[in-house]
C-alpha cells in the first residue's frame, strides 16, 4: 500500500502520448469517484467540513477534521515553522502516515479541502488527493453518507490509547510563498501573482484587514471562475484557457493570493493539475498583507 505503483499518484498519458485537452495532464492532487470507489478501504479519508455537516452524512469510513479557523498572519521563519508543527499533530492525530494514501473531500471541490490537500503536500506526504466535486459527487452517483447516530461512550484515561504521533515527512516549502518570496515577486517577469478572491476585495471596496486593495501586478481570477456549478473542477481545457487569457502562464512561477490561503489553495491544484511547474500558494496571504504598513499595495482602477 505505501509503494508507488499501489498508490493513488498518476500522471496522465505516456511520453509523446497527446493529452485531450479536457483532461488534466497532472493528477498528482485530484481523485474522481470512480477511482475512491475502487481504493476506498486503502486510504485515509479525512472530511474538512465543519463537525455538524459531518454528524448527519460522511463518505464511510472518513475522519472528521474542521481546521478552518486555523490561520497565520506572520510568515515570518518562526510563526510558520509552528504552524506547520500544529498542522503535523493535526494530522498526525487524524492517522495520517507517509506510507498511506489520503483522500480529502468537502461538499465540493472547495477551499477547505483544498487547503488541506496543499497544506498535507507541503508538511510532505507522497500522496494526497483531493476528492473532485467532493460529497456532492459521492451522492450524484448513486452513494448514500454515513450518518452519527449516538455519541461514542466516554473513554477510561487510564484506558485510552496513546495519542498517535505527529505526522512526519519532509517540509517542501517550493509549495509555499511568504511575504518576503512575494515582495520578490513584484515587478519580476518570470512571476505572476493571482489575486484569486472576490472582485469587492480586489479593488478594496470589501474590507477584510486594516488595510484595502491588492498587490502591485496582481492579476485578478477569481477562484470560483475554474469551479463548474456542479461543484467540481472545469473541464482541464477551459481552465488552461482562463488562465492563460490573463496572463498566467506555466512558463512563470505563480503566487495565487486570498484572504488566509484558502480559496487560493484551489487555485494550486488547479494550475498543478495543468501542469505548472512552479506554483507558490501565499499561506497567510491577505490576512498578513493586507494587516501590514510595510507592504506595498495598491487599488486597481
Amino acid at each position: 500500500m505505501g509503494t508507488r505503483r499501489e498508490s493513488f499518484r498518476r500522471q496522465g498519458g505516456l511520453t509523446g502520448e497527446a493529452m485531450p485537452m479536457n483532461q488534466f495532464p497532472d493528477r498528482s492532487y485530484l481523485v474522481d469517484v470512480r477511482e475512491l470507489e475502487e481504493r476506498a478501504g486503502a486510504v485515509t479519508l479525512l472530511d474538512l467540513r465543519p463537525a455538524e455537516d459531518f454528524a448527519v452524512g460522511h463518505i464511510e469510513g472518513a475522519r472528521s477534521l474542521d481546521i478552518y479557523g486555523v490561520s497565520l498572519n506572520d510568515s515570518s521563519p518562526a510563526p510558520l515553522n509552528a504552524f506547520l508543527a500544529i498542522f503535523k499533530t493535526l494530522f498526525g492525530a487524524r492517522g495520517v502516515t507517509t506510507d498511506k494514501p489520503v483522500v480529502i473531500y468537502d461538499h465540493e471541490s472547495g477551499e477547505r479541502a483544498a487547503r488541506a490537500v496543499w497544506l498535507l503536500a507541503v508538511l510532505g506526504h507522497p500522496d494526497v488527493k483531493l476528492l473532485d466535486g467532493g460529497t456532492h459527487a459521492w451522492t450524484a452517483a448513486g452513494h448514500k453518507l454515513s450518518r452519527i447516530t449516538e455519541a461514542p461512550a466516554p473513554v477510561d484515561p487510564a484506558k485510552a490509547p496513546p495519542t498517535p504521533p505527529p505526522f512526519k515527512g519532509e517540509t517542501n516549502l517550493d509549495l509555499l510563498a511568504t511575504r518576503f518570496d512575494v515582495h520578490a515577486a513584484i515587478g519580476n517577469k518570470d512571476a505572476v501573482i493571482v489575486d484569486v478572491r472576490r472582485e469587492s476585495e480586489h479593488r478594496g471596496t470589501e474590507k477584510r484587514a486594516r488595510r484595502v486593495g491588492t498587490i502591485p501586478g496582481a492579476v485578478h481570477v477569481f477562484w470560483r471562475e475554474h469551479i463548474a456549478a456542479s461543484g467540481a473542477y472545469r473541464p482541464a481545457g477551459e481552465i488552461r484557457a482562463l488562465y492563460e487569457s490573463r496572463g498566467v502562464t506555466p512558463d512563470k512561477t505563480v503566487i495565487p493570493v486570498c484572504q488566509g490561503g484558502y480559496r487560493s489553495a484551489s487555485t494550486f491544484i488547479a494550475l498543478k493539475s495543468l501542469g505548472y511547474p512552479r506554483v507558490r500558494n501565499y499561506v497567510s496571504s491577505w490576512g498578513e498583507w493586507g494587516n501590514r504598513d510595510d507592504s506595498v499595495i495598491v487599488l486597481p482602477p
